[in-house]
Formats: structure tokens, sequence, C-alpha cells
């Protein structure tokens, strides 16, 4: 009798199959999607602020000032005068605001 309960005890049943799947599917959310789903929010508003004559630095490393822009490309001109159209999920970084920021 006492083998039986302590295999009842043991198994566990669908409650110790289930707990441990939702808790994996939580932590996997709060540490890998949220983080990405706030990255991507961040650098939409920080592409909707930006405006003609703001530096900037794409994603390749191009740095730049925008000088034309439209719904969904800038133009940006390099240091040495050269005109380049970017998409504007091409921009990584906003040069005016970061050289404005005091470094810590």
């Amino acid at each position: 009798m006492t083998s039986t309960v302590i295999l009842q005890a043991a198994g566990g049943g669908m409650l110790g199959t289930v707990v441990p799947m939702v808790l994996i599917m939580v932590v996997f959310y709060f540490f890998m999607i949220r983080p990405q789903v706030k990255k991507a929010k961040d650098h939409k508003k920080l592409v909707a602020e930006l405006g003609k004559g703001d530096k900037v630095i794409t994603t390749a490393g191009i740095h730049g000032k925008i000088i034309d822009m439209n719904e969904t490309t800038f133009v940006i001109e390099s240091e040495f005068g050269a005109k380049l159209r970017f998409d504007k999920s091409a921009v990584s970084l906003d040069a005016t605001k970061a050289a404005a920021t005091p470094k810590a």
C-alpha cells in the first residue's frame, strides 16, 4: 500500500507536465519576445522624429545629414557631398541627439 501511494505522488499527472511548459513559455516571452518588441517600437519612434537637417548614422555605418525625405526614404548627404537614398529602416542612430547627450 505504501508503494502505491509513493507511485501516485511521483506521477504528478497532467499538472506536472503542463506547469513547466507554461513557465518556459512565460520566461521565453519576458526574456526574448518583449525586449524585441520594445526595441522595434523605440526604432519606429526614432525614425518618426527625424527631420531635414538631422545627422544620422545608417546600419551600414554611413554618416550623413538628411537633406530630403518622403514617406519611406531619406536622402542623406555624406561628408564629401555624395547624395544617397536610404530606406527609413536603415537609420540606426540619430547622431544629432547622440552628440547632444552628455556622457556619464
